[in-house]
């Protein structure tokens, strides 16, 4: 196995550990649950901080959202594109919520912030769903994937309990009145 490969094994292996048990996780922990020595962790990270470095890093690298968007069927209908898009964002945004969650509880310090590009890159995969149907949208798709990303933030002190996902898609398509007068 590679470095690389190996790195990031261990942090695969690390980050449910980090959001079960935050950083009292010990590397002895880590490489248990990674079926090797902790030798190996130590070859691979510097230190403990080193490895929750790299879980950090991890969880701010927005490719497993964008490749989960970008594998969401064009041809089906737009509901069905927008609830897969929801149920990705909001995956992504509970393991990144969970790790830094963990991190803050234990006084750490604030990560840095996510790669530049990154906030782009999700409205463009989120508004290339929008795509297929622009000849019936009422605004552009990047406007709509705009709307629709900060719909599916986190609710703030102010909302009780989460709407589900499928609420989320029929209120953002359909509105909140059964007919307009």
């Amino acid at each position: 196995m590679t470095a690389d490969r190996r790195r990031a094994m261990i942090v695969q292996t690390a980050l449910p550990l980090l959001t079960r048990r935050g950083t009292t996780l010990t590397t002895a922990e880590v490489a248990r649950a990674a079926g090797i020595g902790e030798a190996t962790v130590f070859r691979a990270f510097a230190d403990k901080q080193a490895l929750l470095d790299a879980c950090v890093a991890e969880v701010l690298r927005p490719d497993p959202l964008l490749d989960r968007l970008a594998r969401i069927d064009r041809r089906q209908p737009l509901t069905g594109r927008l609830t897969e898009a929801a149920v990705a964002v909001h995956a992504h945004l509970a393991r990144l919520g969970a790790v830094l969650g963990a991190l803050h509880a234990a006084g750490r310090a604030r990560p840095d912030p996510p790669p530049a590009g990154t906030t782009t890159a999700v409205r463009s995969a989120v508004a290339a769903l929008f795509t297929p149907d622009a000849d019936r949208l009422r605004l552009p798709p990047d406007r709509l994937a705009e709307l629709f990303l900060g719909l599916l933030s986190p609710p703030g002190p102010l909302a009780t309990t989460a709407p589900s996902t499928t609420d989320l898609v029929e209120l953002f398509l359909h509105g909140s009145l059964t007919r307009v007068r």
